[in-house]
């Protein structure tokens, strides 16, 4: 049936481009598209040959999404792309992105740990240095106008290149349903994979080493509780073992170095941390959050190992961090993942802010031992050899052979209700 319509619908559909200008369309022989080989980076690869005129060049990014990449490449060439380039950045992504943002404890509105918001400027950067080595004027992609992503795309190019040109075929073109992208497909001969009846997920999803995201679908209705089928990297906590799971991380300058006292890379880590947490029901969030185009929206995500990391590394910080230092990151984290959120990653702040994190993190080492169990990552242990902060001669309390006069507490106290009996008197004169 569906066959039947595509021609009349085509008729109905222009492809004309709507934002740039038909000197800058001339200026532009070759783009750089990030490409997956799906549906709409398919058509949209398509749609840069037939309105622009120009050669294609296809970047795709193996950030530990989990699926076979070669398939992409074939796709491209039968589409007649010379230029293909498939990158397996995982461990890059993991040490240079996902860590450091670690290193600040960051939450976006106090529960996203931002798995697709710190995928972004990577994506951007090798864009733009592919852009460099092919000679192309121009990065494409295939985000849509009502989300963050097209932000953080563009924002990260214009800050590594300010002279690169950007397509956002979704701002440009009238293909606004898939049934536009399917008759599209139909007239241009795109070969599309067609899955089985039922096997075709209703969610837009978004995975890589730190998380998978679902939105749309049901969840459009905020009211409605999500399937239990929809969630794929963990299983439910009711039906987690009835046995918890213990795990001790070793830390170094504020990154983990080794998961019980195996050293492994970044990738490793996170990867083994995610089947770890997914196993024992760890990691699920349901939010509403604000998108910086201006309207809320509804995710769900499943983010398992970084949800064991926040927890190890606050654990960290509280045997080794200094008190007021700790107090300042904490004050700072929301405008730090803010920034992250709204893709402004390669910014001046950001990169002012990482550089006060990275300093604070010079004495965060040690190991935390954490239980996981039924959804829950709770802290069991924690000690550093060479950075702790806690005395038990001190804090004990039993005798401490004089290492703390409790008598100096009466001064103390008496000097920080100074003000508050000075402005009670003002406000009660006698």
């Amino acid at each position: 049936m569906a066959e039947e319509i595509w021609p009349q619908l085509w008729q109905k559909i222009t492809i004309r481009p709507q934002r740039l200008s038909g000197d800058v369309m001339s200026e532009i022989t070759k783009v750089v598209l990030a490409y997956s080989g799906g549906l709409d980076t398919s058509v949209i690869l398509r749609w840069l040959q037939e309105t622009y005129g120009c050669e294609v060049v296809t970047y795709t990014a193996d950030l530990g999404q989990g699926e076979e990449l070669e398939p992409a490449r074939a796709k491209a060439a039968s589409m007649g792309i010379k230029e293909i380039y498939i990158d397996d950045v995982r461990e890059e992504f993991v040490r240079d992105f996902v860590f450091p943002m670690f290193r600040c404890n960051t939450l976006y509105e106090g529960e996203y740990l931002l798995g697709t918001s710190i995928a972004r400027p990577l994506i951007a950067k090798r864009l733009v240095e592919v852009a460099a080595e092919t000679g192309a004027e121009a990065m494409a992609h295939g985000a849509t106008g009502k989300g963050n992503d097209q932000v953080r795309f563009e924002l990260g190019a214009y800050a590594l290149d300010p002279a690169i040109k950007v397509i956002a075929p979704w701002r440009e073109w009238d293909l606004n349903s898939r049934e536009a992208l399917m008759a599209f497909c139909q007239k241009y001969q795109i070969q599309v994979d067609q899955k089985h009846s039922g096997e075709k997920s209703p969610y837009s999803m978004d995975a890589n080493l730190l998380h998978i995201s679902y939105e749309g679908g049901v969840l459009e209705d905020p009211s409605q509780e999500p399937e239990s089928s929809m969630w794929l990297w963990s299983v439910s906590p009711e039906d987690a073992p009835d046995t918890p799971s213990y795990v001790e991380l070793t830390y170094r300058r504020g990154d983990p170095v080794a998961v019980d006292g195996q050293h492994k890379s970044p990738a490793e880590i996170l990867s083994g941390l995610n089947d770890l947490g997914g196993r024992n029901g760890i990691g699920r969030v349901d939010i509403i959050e604000n998108r910086y185009v201006g309207m809320k929206a509804r995710g769900c995500y499943e983010t398992p190992g970084g949800t064991i990391l926040l927890k190890a590394h606050r654990a960290m910080e509280s045997l080794t961090l200094d008190r007021e230092l700790g107090h300042l990151k904490d004050e700072l984290m929301p405008r730090y993942a803010k920034l992250i959120y709204n893709g402004y990653w390669w910014s001046p702040e950001r990169q002012a802010l990482q550089a006060l994190i990275d300093e604070s993190q010079a004495q965060v080492n040690g190991v935390v031992r954490l239980k996981l169990y039924k959804g829950n990552v709770t802290v069991v242990g924690r000690w550093s050899e060479t950075d702790s902060l806690y005395d038990g001669n001190i804090v004990t309390f039993e005798d401490d052979a004089g290492a703390y006069d409790q008598k100096d507490a009466e001064g103390f106290i008496k000097l920080n209700a100074l003000r508050l009996k000075m402005e009670s008197r003002r406000r009660s004169p006698t």
